[in-house]
């Protein structure tokens, strides 16, 4: 079956769920792109790469990126290889001394190391058919079908707004401070308000 490459687009939080986010992923050559629902442990994880954030103790993620760089394992791929009843299924393919091994994961988790090694994200041709087609006919949760600007959290605006009065040096403790807290929502927030500011 032929493999087609994924990019991820970004992660969204939802307005109705708090706690509920979803990374959209495009095929690198078209256009249909699929949302996959994940938790906020794994949006953190990702975002915090996206954003080219820098948490003071590494996160799971990271540990197990440390983990296979120092016993000489390579992912070469991330492959989502099912969708069922909603549900991605991925795999990590590993190269350990000459040989390959497809490790079981959990496509938020797999998404996740795979933007620290940076390797590519794969599915099949007929699973972004059946996932965009899921998309169409209203399987998929509010969260995805809203347009892109109602995604982002209610809160959003009103955080922008209090961040705005701050000065530059209350800005950079306050990010010091969310940082410490793994708060890397916050985080991003103060730190867009910093670059409004350069």
């Amino acid at each position: 079956m032929k493999k087609i490459e994924l990019t991820i687009l970004g992660v969204r939080s939802s307005a109705e769920k708090s706690q509920t986010y979803a990374i959209l992923l495009k095929e690198k050559d078209g256009i249909r792109r699929i949302p996959i629902t994940i938790g906020s442990f794994e949006a953190q994880a990702i975002v915090v790469i996206l954003e080219n954030i820098r948490p003071g103790r590494p996160l799971t993620h990271d540990l197990f990126f440390n983990f296979i760089e120092l016993f000489a394992i390579t992912i070469v791929e991330v492959l989502i290889y099912k969708f069922e009843e909603g549900v991605f299924y991925a795999k990590l393919v590993c190269l350990k001394d000459g040989e390959l091994v497809d490790i079981d994961a959990r496509t938020s988790d797999s998404i996740a190391l795979a933007i620290r090694v940076g390797c590519p994200v794969y599915t099949y041709e007929d699973i972004l058919q059946q996932a965009t087609g899921y998309l169409t006919d209203g399987g998929v949760p509010s969260i995805i079908r809203q347009a892109p600007e109602a995604i982002d959290n209610d809160d959003a605006a009103d955080d922008s707004a209090e961040l705005s009065s701050l000065t530059r040096t209350e800005l950079e403790m306050l990010l010091e401070e969310a940082l410490a807290n793994e708060d890397y929502t916050l985080a991003i927030s103060i730190r867009d308000e910093l670059n409004k500011r350069k």
